[in-house]
């Protein structure tokens, strides 16, 4: 049984994550904004109105975690609005800049002391932050928020290698989700799966890589 802490799992994605490696038998911890009576109830540890882009709030759920290990590390929450460059809202791109970009690096941190050699760090990222395969431009805030995440899980690989702690970038493919407006073509219990395949796939030959819940590698 694995120790598995995900961040924003009361819906979407990090719900079906939280489901599912419950299922299989791994101790999870949650840390929402929000409340979640499915978390309770299905038997996961929730941490409630944990705000990731708040310093003092991380910092309090990691003095709550103080001496426990982790196996696993997911970052999930994320944020997303669309801007165009006729729309160019800066304070929701900054909002995105804060959730998506920031929060990762700001909870995994926070946790250092909780990892040990072998534990791994997984950032839900987005093929939209890839420089290399943009063909369609837009969603100035969400791209430029995913890759300079992926820019982040890029400089951990390197700074947790020499503790054995791989970390792993990871797009879960274009989901049905309130955050997608349930416009995605893949349900989140099919990219949940996905994703948990390739975090137990990952070690450190295949740190600071960026993949696909489907199975192969992204371009940065």
């Amino acid at each position: 049984m694995s120790t598995i802490v995900i961040t924003g799992a009361n819906r979407g994605i990090g719900l079906e994550l939280a489901l599912q490696y419950k299922a299989r038998g791994d101790d999870v911890i949650v840390l929402n904004r929000g409340t979640s009576d499915v978390l309770s109830q299905m038997g996961a540890e929730v941490h409630s109105g944990v705000d990731v882009t708040s310093d003092e709030s991380v910092a309090d759920f990691a003095h709550k975690m103080a001496g426990r290990q982790i196996d696993v590390l997911i970052n999930n929450a994320g944020l997303l609005s669309r801007e165009t460059l006729d729309d160019l809202n800066f304070d929701r791109m900054r909002a995105q800049y804060e959730v998506n970009a920031l929060a990762p690096l700001r909870v995994t941190n926070a946790l250092r002391a909780n990892f040990k050699p072998g534990s791994k760090i997984a950032i839900v990222s987005s093929r939209v932050g890839s420089v290399e395969d943009n063909g369609s431009g837009g969603n100035y805030g969400y791209r430029m928020s995913k890759a300079a995440v992926n820019m982040a899980g890029a400089n951990l690989a390197i700074d947790f290698k020499a503790g054995e702690i791989p970390v792993i970038l990871l797009h879960p493919g274009y989901v049905t989700t309130d955050m997608t407006g349930n416009s995605g073509g893949i349900e989140p219990a099919v990219a949940a799966n996905g994703l948990i395949q390739r975090i137990d796939d990952l070690s450190m030959a295949t740190t600071g890589t960026f993949w696909h819940a489907e199975g192969y590698k992204l371009p940065w």
